[in-house]
């Protein structure tokens, strides 16, 4: 998969070095070119100069053919003007973006972008955000039989009950984060836009999970 991300700091390019290290094809865009320098000489992808929210940098960094987007510069607004660009022009689904301010949170998240802010970030939760559905498990029970993980949903489930879902793609919803809080959800509980959802699942479904949360309700049927 092809992964864009826009700011070259510590964190971006830890990030960068992990994906790449993962199989993944990575393009890196800061408006700084020294910054490149902290990804080493090893970094086989992409270095593009310029600003993350401006098309023709997206473009160059081959963002029409990219899988997931993280916006990871040391900026909140420039972060969140990207990750939209990416969503609403570019059309990439899975977008991530950092915030330094934590009370911002549910504003974004209404833009259905899901946001790590920096007091609790870690490379694992970023991953977590741009890799497919379980591939990086928040937790494995000791046997490995059996993990929890968030998963990526189409947005053709928005408005349909949890236990419609959870019957559809085979997997025990155990929490919903909604607007920057955990949820239980009930037997009332309905998906809304912006739901980050996690899933308890068999660590060998990881593949048939994936596919049936992308699937839509109507798609689904036999």
């Amino acid at each position: 998969m092809h992964i864009v991300i826009m700011g070259c700091g510590r964190v971006g390019a830890t990030l960068a070095q992990n994906l790449e290290d993962r199989g993944h094809s990575i393009a890196v865009i800061d408006r700084d070119p020294a910054a490149f320098r902290r990804l080493g000489s090893r970094f086989g992808g992409l270095r593009v100069t310029g600003h993350g929210f401006d098309r023709a940098t997206l473009t160059e960094a081959r963002l029409p053919e990219a899988g997931a987007f993280a916006a990871v510069s040391s900026g909140d607004n420039s972060n969140i003007i990207a990750a939209r660009v990416a969503r609403e022009v570019f059309g990439v689904e899975n977008v991530t973006a950092r915030i330094y301010d934590p009370r911002r949170a549910e504003v974004y998240e209404r833009f259905g972008i899901p946001t790590v802010a920096t007091v609790r970030w870690t490379a694992d939760q970023m991953l977590r955000r741009l890799l497919p559905a379980g591939a990086e498990p928040l937790w494995r029970d000791p046997s490995g039989g059996v993990q929890l993980s968030e998963v990526h949903v189409s947005p053709a489930w928005v408005g349909h009950p949890v236990h419609r879902f959870q019957e559809r793609t085979g997997v025990r919803v155990a929490f919903l984060t909604r607007l920057g809080e955990a949820m239980l959800p009930t037997a009332r509980t309905v998906l809304q836009e912006g739901d980050l959802v996690h899933v308890m699942m068999y660590g060998d479904q990881v593949a048939e999970v994936e596919a049936a949360c992308l699937r839509g309700p109507e798609e689904d049927r036999p």
